[in-house]
Formats: C-alpha cells, structure tokens, sequence
C-alpha cells in the first residue's frame, strides 16, 4: 500500500516535470529556433543512434524486438530534450508527430497481420504441395523452382514465397546447396520488387501515397537480375545434389481457399483505388486498405475459417517492424545525400547489411526517388547476406547452415552479381525517373494543430 501511496504522486511530479520542461523549451526554441544538435565527424546523432539500432537489429537476432524498442526510445529521448521533433519541441511535438505517422502506422499494421492470415490461407490451400509435381527432372527444374518462388512473391508476401521454396526445395532435393538458399531468397525479394502487396518495402511506398504503376518498372531490373543468378544456381544445385523423380499420388488443391487469397488481393488494390478516385480525403482520416484487407478476411471467413493465430504470433514481429519505421520517421532526413540513382544503388548494399524496411522508410521521408529502381535497390539488396531481409532470415531458420555470413558470399555470389547487372540494366534502358518528394512540406499544420 505504502508504494501505491507513493507511486502516484512521484508519477505526477515526473509528468509535471517533463511538461514544464516541455513548456520551456518550446519557449526557447520559439524564440531561437529548433536546436541543431550534436553531430560526431558531420552525421547527426539521430543517424549514429539510428544506426546503431539497425546494426544490434543485425547482430542480436533473438533480441531484435528488444533493440529496436529501446533503440525508439533512445531516439526518442534525444529529440524530447534536445532537438525536438518535426512538428515542435517537448510532449506536443512528440504527440503531433506521432499523430501525423498514425494512418501509416495504422495501415502497415493491418497489412502485415492481414497477409500473414493471407499466407496461411494460400498454404493451407495445398497448391505448395502440388507444385513439385510440375518440376522437370533437371536442372531446369531447380530454375523453375526459383521461377514459382518469383511469381508467387509477386501477389503474395515475399517471406511467404520464400518460405514456401524452402518447403519445396526440401521435398524435391536430398542436400539444398546454400547457393541455392540465396537463390529462393534472391528469387523471393526480385518477384516483390514490382508489385505493391508482393514485399514490406513496396506495400510501405503504396501506403505512403506512392502509385502501383510507378514501383512496376523495378521488373525490368529484376528479370535481368533473374536470368543471372538463376541458371547457374540451378545447375550447381543440380550438380550438388540433383532433383528427385516426382513423388505419386494424390494432392488435392482447394482451389476455393485460393480464391478466397485472391478476392483478399483483390479488395486490398480495390480498396486503395475507389479512396483514391472518389473518397481521397478518406486517406487521411483512415489505414483505408489495411481494414479493406480485414474486411475481405472477415466476409471470406464464411466459406473458409481464418487461421487468425497466425495474425496474433505475428503481432511482436509486427511491432518490431513499426518500431523501426518510427525510428526511421523521426530522422533529419534534410540532411541525407540528395536522392540519385547512386544514392539507390548504394542503399541496395546497405540493405544486405542493415534490414530493408527502415532504409525504405527514410527514403519514403525524404521523397525524390525513382520508386521503381528504389524498390529494386532495397528488396533484391537484402538478398546479399542472408539476413539483409526477412525473406532470408525465415530461410535460415528452415536452414540453419545458411546462418553463415561468408558461406552465404561465397557459395551465393552470384546474387551480389545479378544485382549490379539487374540495377545498371534498367538504368540504362528506362534511365533515372524521380518523383518529386512528397513530404518536403513540413511546416503544414497537422490535425492536431488545425483542431487547436
């Protein structure tokens, strides 16, 4: 009792504190303006914080939840007494920015537990099963292996698809070469590079306002980057431990189960479009695909049950993910490296080390990029080492030999290979094509603040 009578008023004072605290500094930046900072050899600590977030993300891989929250937190604190934040200093500029990110937040919620429930869906379906059936009794067939894990990312998540040519690539072949681990994963982030619900990075540009049509080209980059890498690994695979003869019998898909991921798919782009075209305002007030997801689940649950289990194991790993975008929003991205195309092809070899997804988000908050080779660069990137995206973490945990940084190089090389040859391809066919940044508008009031 004595610690409950205590408690209470500590905690007040705590609060009072911080809201004077807030008050003042509000005052005095009002007055002087917002704070510049500390920098160490010219970067901005946001970065070095940010930074050092990504890399114990890399490196504590049990622990990645509890990185990146204390890593928001330490950001966080940073700002609250330093800097402040975008849209003000202290406890309000905390609030508006928060309230500003809520509807991208929101709608990668949604979305991430609504495709793990679409994923189950598609591989309760039995089609995974089915697919070896279709291989040939080759070498080519490892390359069609690679070639369904690259469609299949195409509308499904790209940690789905990967998971599911691990699944396939054990039933088929005795010994799965760690080359061709990289290849299932390479294959998975190349087919989602292009499509809008096919991986995290590109469901995030959509979210953040940016057009289907306009990640479509990353293809072009893609396809050639899957001619490179592909053919060869197929063969070694081959070589190493060569296809087994198709298993007989009788794997029957459930065609209706397919159909309901589809009419998922189908409502999420449906919900997106009709906001767009005749309700944009609703944008702003509401995660509009994300509950268009939820809801095609919800209505589809009456020929097909959910397995909505699947949603609530995958509700840390979502956390972890926004944990990483907050991070990512709270960046002075003013002071970035204009975007380039050499800009992209850098931070494509910075995903292989650090995780994609916040490297998109500081990306989308800088705006200026061309989506469809920024997508490329951060989706296939990853796939250099293999835990540069989560398609290759999932991977290692079927393969826990692939967990080896070095074997990974030197037995998947021909990913870091594909990728240059992919990026420079479509450079010098479509060329640079940037969109003008879409956040560059800071100093708009926010909601809040409209209502104040």
């Amino acid at each position: 009792m004595r610690r409950s009578l205590w408690a209470k008023p500590a905690g007040a004072a705590v609060v009072a504190m911080l809201a004077s605290f807030s008050s003042a500094f509000a005052s005095e930046a009002g007055a002087a303006g917002a704070t510049a900072g500390f920098s160490i050899a010219g970067i901005p600590l946001e970065f070095i914080l940010f930074g050092a977030t990504l890399l114990g993300v890399a490196l504590f891989h049990r622990r990645t939840f509890t990185v990146a929250v204390t890593g928001l937190a330490a950001i966080i604190t940073y700002k609250f007494f330093v800097t402040g934040f975008h849209a003000g200093p202290g406890l309000e500029g905390l609030k508006d920015h928060m309230w500003h990110e809520r509807i991208v937040l929101s709608n990668l919620f949604l979305l991430l537990l609504g495709f793990a429930v679409l994923s189950r869906h598609f591989e309760d379906s039995k089609a995974p099963e089915a697919m070896p059936r279709i291989l040939p009794d080759n070498w080519l067939g490892g390359v069609a292996l690679l070639g369904m894990v690259f469609v299949i990312s195409s509308f499904l998540d790209n940690i789905a698809a990967a998971l599911i040519g691990g699944v396939v690539a054990r039933h088929v072949y005795k010994r799965v070469y760690i080359g061709y681990l990289a290849g299932i994963v390479a294959a998975s982030n190349a087919g989602g590079s292009g499509s809008v619900v096919g991986d995290t990075t590109t469901t995030m540009m959509w979210i953040d306002g940016v057009s289907p049509p306009d990640v479509l080209h990353a293809y072009v980059a893609a396809g050639t980057a899957f001619l490179i890498f592909a053919i060869p690994l197929g063969i070694i695979q081959q070589i190493h431990s060569p296809i087994q003869k198709h298993r007989e019998g009788d794997f029957k898909v459930d065609w209706t189960r397919v159909g309901v991921v589809g009419f998922i798919l189908v409502s999420a782009v449906g919900a997106n479009v009709y906001a767009n075209l005749f309700q944009p305002h609703l944008l702003d007030l509401y995660p509009v695909i994300g509950l268009g997801v939820w809801a095609a689940i919800l209505v589809a649950a009456i020929i097909r049950l959910p397995n909505l289990g699947v949603a609530f194991s995958s509700v840390k790993g979502t956390l972890f993910l926004l944990s990483l975008v907050t991070c990512a929003s709270l960046m002075p991205v003013e002071k970035l490296p204009p975007a380039s195309w050499e800009t992209a092809l850098t931070l494509g070899f910075v995903s292989a080390v650090f995780d994609n997804i916040p490297l998109t988000a500081l990306a989308l908050e800088q705006g200026g990029y061309d989506w469809g080779m920024l997508a490329y660069a951060v989706g296939f990137g990853g796939s250099m080492i293999w835990f540069g995206s989560s398609a290759g973490v999932a991977i290692s945990n079927q393969y826990p030999e692939a967990k080896s940084a070095f074997r990974w190089l030197l037995h998947g090389w021909w990913v870091a290979l594909a990728y240059v040859v992919g990026f420079f391809a479509l450079l010098h066919t479509l060329g640079w094509q940037p969109h003008e940044p879409h956040k560059a508008d800071r100093a708009a009031p926010t909601a809040i603040e409209q209502q104040h």
